[in-house]
């Protein structure tokens, strides 16, 4: 058996400390520091014991392989790659189990060997998860023992296409005098499915849990273990849910994966637009749609923004699924360089569908949808706005603009307003280039004249 050193660590941070203190020097958390046993020399990857010139060391190419399930393969880039170990985290309910369920199906389903390690719930429950989902691949095993020695025998032995461990704080360590959960557990065994996960080739997906202020549970060594961190988000009690790496040592970690959660499991959303603008209400004041980027597909979404007169006090903005601070700072630039009276307002904003915009691409949109709110004037249902935009109303280019262009056109959009350097787009879209957002605001094609309610309420909305 290893030969153990006697440590104090905290259960918050992960810091080690070599004697007990009633604060956590690096976080500052009181009663969190405990002393525990560890071994005393780390379980990783033998080397080779000498230097060597780098460029004479052979590369791996580290091809991924497809998972099955779409909108994973497009976050991973392919798919998992040999010998990897990818840590997916999310809140509790918000369909974590279920999505590793479905890709660990997927892979049995191909004819791959497949070991979920149960650690948050029984077998039978497990089995009537995956009943619910559809048929359940022989292939497709299940362990309840959460020891990290039983899970690196089981990769040596059934050599696995994919290791799922539902999930890593359920895991322990015999080796490690404390309990499951812990800091030091956690640190533990991660680093021991690493090292087990590089010498058998097998992939190795765990679940983790977060916290409630939104971070990844458990020590932060485990994120850089680890060679791909997913995290999994969305409403609770909406329906949509999102996929997005936030670290991947073997691609991109700027693509997007939606989800649609529904009784028989995880529905992949291939096209997002047209479900954020499926119940849109054409003709409506302070209603745009702007192409905004998930990943590096764009998706049409529609802003709203509601203009509620006030008296004898400033207005204010309430922002939800846009940054409030951007809009304050829009709603600035629209007082300052287009002559609104946006502070005798109180302006609503939202993003529809429960999606957050919040890239500088949707500046236009956002600066058009409080006048067109202000103003009573709705915003012609064909047109698209995209730019972002200055403290001087200046309308700058935004990334992938010819894409978004281009799928704007897809939906029927006919009317784009850019910026002045914007490229042309598809045959059968009109694109209006402008320099700011005076030139833009005189320009916007509008759904129909005011009415004469209207018209006074733009009358009141105008400084000038």
């Amino acid at each position: 058996m290893a030969k153990q050193r006697r440590v104090h660590v905290c259960r918050e941070c992960g810091a080690e400390h070599p004697t007990w203190t009633g604060r956590c020097p690096a976080c500052r958390a009181w009663a969190t520091v405990s002393e525990v046993a560890q071994p005393s020399a780390p379980r990783g990857r033998a080397g080779s014991g000498g230097a060597q010139p780098l460029a004479d060391v052979g590369t791996d190419p580290a091809l991924p392989v497809p998972v099955g399930v779409d909108e994973v393969d497009r976050v991973l880039g392919g798919g998992l790659t040999s010998g990897s170990v990818t840590l997916l985290a999310g809140e509790p309910g918000i369909g974590k189990s279920t999505l590793t369920l479905q890709v660990a199906a997927s892979v049995a389903g191909a004819g791959g060997t497949v070991v979920l390690v149960a650690g948050e719930e029984a077998p039978s429950q497990v089995a009537a998860r995956a009943d619910r989902l559809g048929p359940v691949p022989p292939s497709l095993l299940v362990v309840d023992d959460c020891s990290v020695d039983a899970i690196a025998q089981v990769m040596r032995t059934e050599r696995p296409q994919l290791l799922v461990v539902d999930s890593i704080q359920t895991v322990h360590d015999p080796a490690v005098d404390s309990i499951q959960g812990s800091v030091a557990q956690v640190k533990a065994t991660a680093a021991r499915l690493v090292a087990e996960a590089k010498r058998t080739g097998v992939s190795v997906l765990l679940i983790g849990h977060v916290t409630k202020e939104g971070a990844i549970a458990g020590p932060r060594v485990l994120e850089h273990v680890v060679d791909t961190v997913l995290q999994f988000d969305g409403e609770r009690h909406g329906q949509l849910r999102f996929l997005r790496a936030v670290k991947h040592r073997f691609g991109p970690t700027d693509e997007v994966g939606i989800f649609d959660m529904t009784g028989s499991g995880l529905q992949a959303v291939p096209d997002p637009s047209t479900r954020y603008l499926q119940d849109r209400r054409p003709g409506l004041a302070g209603s745009v749609v702007v192409p905004v980027l998930s990943g590096r597909r764009p998706v049409l979404v529609e802003i709203q923004a509601l203009a509620v007169e006030v008296g004898g006090r400033p207005g204010q903005i309430t922002a939800k699924g846009v940054d409030g601070r951007r809009a304050a700072l829009l709603a600035a630039v629209l007082a300052s360089r287009a002559g609104y009276r946006v502070s005798g307002f109180d302006v609503f904003l939202s993003a529809v569908g429960g999606v957050t915009v919040d890239e500088p691409a949707a500046d236009l949109g956002l600066t058009l949808a409080m006048a067109s709110a202000i103003d009573g004037q709705p915003v012609a249902p064909d047109v698209v706005l995209c730019g972002e935009v200055g403290l001087g109303g200046e309308i700058r280019s935004v990334p992938l603009l010819e894409q978004r262009l281009q799928e704007s056109y897809r939906l029927g959009f006919r009317t784009a307003l850019a910026p002045g350097s914007a490229p042309d787009g598809p045959t059968g879209l009109r694109v209006l280039r402008h320099g700011d957002v005076p030139a833009a605001l005189a320009a916007v094609p509008q759904h129909a004249p005011p009415s004469p309610d209207a018209e006074a309420v733009g009358n009141g909305g105008r400084s000038r």
